[in-house]
């Protein structure tokens, strides 16, 4: 017969329904560049919301987190310095810190932060400042590995709103939108070393990051930069397929990330721009479709599901709703404005989950055929424009001044 400690440890290691396919969170929109998780979590939320685990103050930033083996990067301004730290995921206790001076300013009033995720490649943590300084540490210890002015070295003009399209990790290199002049738009700098390997085009930068995948056999960089469509090589910054796609107005911004699907591209702005549907075929760019009224996504990036995008149509936060649309055609599905203002959001077990930017989270069911809300509460305070990031069951939510974490994962009822 087992005994009495074994009975109870089969009992409580089945309360828990195991995590399906627990994964890192290690870049910004998650492990497949793309918004979604395959994780299982609780659909079914108390009154008071999701269990808090921990909160944390943080300094000022709109980079969200990311999440690798069990730790949390944050990446955030305190007084005059960026500072990079990492935290024990499940418990928000300190493990390290490193910081460096930033001068940075916002031109139009907004919080003087980083604006880009950091990404972690194995042993190393990348970061991308507001004024352009590129960093790389060590993920175990937060020693400083190397660091470039990359903004100042290229002559990159301050943006809008800083620097603020996260970092790529691809092979061994670390590819940037940077928006310098004279051929260096884009560049790929050598991971381990910091140096550059190429460079290409003169396209400013976007708050976009970009999406690298495998399409016809070849790793392509596909970059939504401030002009527009750009596609390159991975490997050697060879220009593949271009697309002028941006507002009339100066004063916009393309910042919601590609949306890929095979050998689909989908980009979608503000700004009076709309969202256009390409294919990447060998002989060049065929559009599927184009239209200034199915979807315009400010900064959430829309999430792909079944032949469905599931985004936020609106520049501001009055106006603002969810829309699911077809891939194939931009055929409006549904729209629905359930006053969560300008969400951000990632997908997981046949759900969106949601942070409106006055702090409100929704579980929102991926249902093509209408729009249909689990849950709300209130978790946060305005504004909050960082998407949510979940690893391991556990969500992690920001504003300009706190960090919380809650507790998403299954639990099975006998």
């Amino acid at each position: 017969m087992p005994s009495r400690e074994l009975l109870i440890a089969l009992f409580l290691s089945q309360a828990i329904a195991p995590q399906h396919a627990a994964e890192d969170w290690p870049c910004f929109l998650g492990p497949r560049q793309d918004g979604t998780s395959r994780e299982r979590i609780s659909k079914t939320w108390p009154a008071a919301g999701p269990p808090r685990l921990w909160t944390r103050a943080v300094g000022n930033a709109y980079s969200a987190p990311v999440v690798a083996r069990e730790r949390l990067i944050v990446f955030h301004r305190v007084g005059n310095d960026e500072v990079l730290e990492a935290l024990a995921a499940a418990t928000g206790k300190p493990l390290w810190s490193f910081r460096y001076p930033t001068a940075y300013e916002d031109q139009y009033g907004y919080n003087n932060g980083p604006r880009a995720s950091p990404a972690v490649d194995g042993d190393r943590v990348y970061a991308y400042g507001a004024e352009g300084k590129l960093t790389c540490l060590s993920f175990d210890t937060g020693r400083t590995l190397w660091q470039r002015p990359v903004n100042s070295e290229h002559r990159v003009p301050q943006a809008f709103f800083g620097a603020g399209s996260a970092p790529v990790v691809e092979g061994n290199l670390v590819l940037l939108n940077l928006g310098g002049p004279d051929g260096a738009g884009i560049a790929a700098f050598d991971k381990l070393t910091g140096n550059t390997v190429w460079k290409a085009t003169s396209d400013g930068a976007s708050y976009s990051t970009p999406v690298v995948r495998t399409i016809q056999g070849k790793r392509l960089a596909i970059f939504f930069t401030a002009a527009g469509l750009v596609v390159l090589e991975a490997a050697t910054g060879v220009e593949r397929y271009r697309l002028p796609f941006r507002s009339r107005t100066y004063e916009s911004v393309n910042a919601a990330s590609p949306v890929v699907v095979d050998d689909v591209v989908f980009l979608s702005a503000t700004y009076n721009t709309g969202a256009v549907a390409l294919r990447l075929e060998p002989g060049g760019l065929r559009t599927l479709w184009q239209s200034r009224d199915a979807m315009q996504n400010h900064w959430a990036t829309s999430i792909h599901h079944d032949g469905i995008l599931y985004g936020m149509d609106g520049r501001h936060e009055y106006g603002s709703n969810f829309r699911a649309i077809e891939l194939a055609t931009g055929r409006v599905r549904w729209t629905a404005d359930q006053g969560l203002g300008r969400a951000s959001f990632i997908m997981a077990d046949g759900h969106l989950v949601a942070l409106g930017e006055r702090g409100e989270l929704a579980l929102i069911e991926v249902n093509p055929q209408k729009y249909v809300e689990k849950a709300r509460v209130k978790v946060l305070e305005y504004p909050c424009w960082t998407p949510p990031v979940l690893s391991r069951g556990l969500l992690y939510l920001r504003n300009e001044k706190q960090l919380l974490c809650l507790d998403l994962r299954e639990v099975l009822t006998r």
